[in-house]
């Protein structure tokens, strides 16, 4: 393990409390102002953080400490330094790299850590924010699971590689019809019991590669869940029915004939397995200044249907349920689809890193993967042998086991769409509280059918301390802090793009997802800038006071002194790309697409491999073209169906 030495220790103190520093500032009822990232201990974490990197990644991140401070920094003045640091984003991709990661942790720890006694932060006071409330419902049992160290290798009729949103439902599905099931899960099991409505915990223990992560270009952030139940866990139960015009397209081009008009079938089992509903969808301040701006602008403007369980959904502790629903309202896959398969006989492994599909005689035969500890870090080969293998692994990483195991053909891994969303955020003279409620209870719809379908959706996000801070751009100490001091009033919407440029999945040297993607299509462009458009002026039409696109020069709109014209052209012009606008995504799918052209499709209009017979798409990778709308419903009712196939086929 490589250790700093006391310089760098200081060095990287310093660091943190230039991103974070104390302010003079009057008045300062909290404290929030005076107080530094150090005062907060942040240096601690990021120096726990660093002692679990690689040591490769470890001397490369001090090496980054000290070409800082051969530049003066522990002399210098707080502009002084923070000019250093702009200098030095500048200056490679890999100080950008560091120094951003640096940035992120020190943001984080500072507004999202909590008091482990108390489970508050100090700086949220000045938010109004009053933490994560509510104590864990009481659940049926955790499902169980296998302990593949005395189990040995299984066999099962089939085995299905994840399981959220698609791998759950085809578990579910083929246990209920007498097939042996075997589901391995690449995350661990965690329930209303273990879910505190911590954020940082949360992307620790919940999110793929613990949370926002860059994609390898670093154009855009990435969210997906890695638990057992996947991202129906972590997302927001925003159960929205896959729009005609998509199914048409999947139909007409694709090849996915029985989508057009035999699809609502799918859409109804799911809709009623989840307890879909519209009564659990009440707005919070900031959705109902959404909700203001379309109709002053006159816009359709939807509540949403939601997957909750109405006699547990508690809208005071629902702004959590992106870090698991400690009510037990949420009806994800494990309350649900994965529940139904253990009932009619099913295993479970957790922690399972499926390493490869095994074929014989160019037909599934199983898969081999390794089990880790996470106390101890001891790995365990797990062997599965069943003749039908679902891979269902999620977008990001269902390619890259077949990639691993040889399989699927040259379209593996391409065609990635992620529905890159810019976010604007509006100021308003009142207190929001956009911590109480679904963090998505509304929808402006208008633009969806735009451009033959390939429109955008507006919609609200959850509140959080960590990814709000690391969104609103950094430009000096001082500003990022008066910025976050007027949080309380602040609604953030973002712009969903159905996307037609597309991105792609390779692995590295050791089989890991890398994901790159470039918002370049003229299409999506002009697609992201009619969504800015529309947030700004929803913003201004609701009365926002001043209105922010979150981009790295932060521009901002006053009311009665900007013109909104000229700022939607200002913001307009900020290119769509690292260093530039902020752009997330939490919708990946298409990197296994089926298709009717082995060239350019994975697996067939039903979800098998072209190339492989017995080998399944059931994710959201099998999208042929991006869905439009959230794709939780969609992926569902699309592994229904592929379920009814697997069924028909054994």
């Amino acid at each position: 393990m490589v250790e700093p030495d006391d310089q760098q220790v200081e060095v990287l103190r310093a660091v943190c409390d230039t991103f974070v520093p104390s302010v003079e500032h009057v008045p300062d009822p909290y404290g929030f102002w005076a107080r530094s990232a150090t005062d907060m201990g942040v240096d601690s974490g990021i120096l726990q953080a660093l002692a679990g990197l690689p040591d490769e990644d470890a001397v490369g991140l001090l090496a980054l400490i000290d070409a800082i401070h051969a530049q003066g920094f522990l002399e210098a003045s707080q502009a002084s330094r923070e000019q250093v640091l702009r200098t030095m984003t500048l200056s490679s991709t890999q100080a950008a790299a560091g120094l951003n990661a640096l940035k992120a942790l020190t943001l984080a720890g500072f507004y999202a850590g909590v008091d482990p006694e108390t489970g508050q932060n100090p700086n949220w006071q000045v938010f109004g924010y009053p933490g994560p409330s509510g104590a864990p419902a009481e659940r049926p049992n955790r499902l169980p699971t296998v302990d593949p160290s005395s189990a040995g290798d299984l066999e099962s009729d089939v085995v299905v590689i994840g399981s959220g949103a698609g791998g759950g439902v085809i578990a579910g599905e083929l246990a209920k019809q007498g097939l042996s099931v075997v589901v391995l899960e690449a995350g661990g099991q965690y329930d209303e019991r273990d879910f505190n409505g911590s954020e940082l915990w949360a992307y620790q223990n919940l999110y793929w590669r613990g949370g926002p992560n860059p994609t390898a270009d670093g154009n855009i952030s990435l969210m997906a869940g890695r638990c057992l139940g996947g991202g129906t866990v972590v997302n927001w139960t925003n159960s929205l029915r896959t729009p005609p015009w998509v199914r048409e397209e999947w139909a007409g081009e694709y090849g996915l004939k029985d989508v057009a008009d035999d699809f609502d079938r799918h859409l109804d089992a799911v809709w009623s397995r989840l307890s879909v509903n519209d009564r659990c969808s009440e707005l919070n301040i900031a959705q109902q200044k959404m909700q203001a701006g379309a109709q002053a602008l006159g816009w359709q403007f939807e509540h949403t249907n939601r997957n909750a369980d109405a006699s547990l959904f508690d809208p005071a502790t629902a702004g959590h349920m992106g870090f698991g629903d400690r009510s037990g309202s949420k009806q994800s896959t494990t309350a649900t689809y994965l529940r139904d398969a253990v009932e009619a006989g099913a295993r479970l492994v957790v922690r399972c890193r499926v390493e490869r599909v095994v074929t014989e005689d160019g037909r599934a035969a199983g898969v081999e993967g390794t089990v880790t500890d996470p106390q101890t870090g001891s790995a365990t080969p797990v062997k599965v042998r069943a003749g039908t293998v679902v891979v269902a692994g999620g977008a990001l990483e269902s390619p890259s086991i077949l990639l691993r195991s040889g399989l699927g053909g040259a379209a593996v891994g391409r065609y990635l769409r992620l529905h890159p969303c810019t976010a604007t955020l509006g100021l308003y003279d009142e207190d929001t509280q956009a911590w109480w409620g679904a963090p998505h209870a509304g929808v402006i719809e208008e633009f969806g059918p735009l451009n033959d379908g390939y429109g955008f959706l507006i919609e609200g996000a959850q509140y959080t301390t960590a990814v709000a801070s690391n969104s609103v751009p950094w430009v000096t100490g001082e500003q990022h802090k008066a910025t976050m001091a007027d949080f309380s009033h602040g609604a953030s919407f973002i712009g969903l793009v159905r996307d037609q440029g597309h991105g792609t999945v390779t692995i590295d040297d050791s089989g890991n997802s890398v994901v790159r993607y470039s918002l370049s299509d003229p299409r999506d462009q002009a697609s992201t800038h009619r969504a800015i458009d529309a947030q700004v002026r929803c913003h201004a039409a609701a009365g926002a006071a001043r209105v922010a696109v979150l981009a790295n020069t932060f521009p901002l709109w006053h009311r009665g002194e900007d013109d909104l014209d000229a700022f939607v052209a200002k913001a307009q012009r900020i290119p769509l790309r690292v260093g530039a606008m902020s752009l997330f995504s939490a919708h990946q799918m298409g990197t296994c697409r089926m298709g009717k052209d082995p060239e350019t499709s994975v697996a067939d209009p039903y979800g098998q491999l072209h190339d492989t017979p017995g080998v399944w798409i059931g994710d959201g990778s099998a999208f042929p073209t991006p869905s439009g709308v959230n794709p939780m419903i969609t992926i569902m009712a699309l592994a229904h169906r592929t379920a009814e196939h697997i069924a028909q086929e054994g």
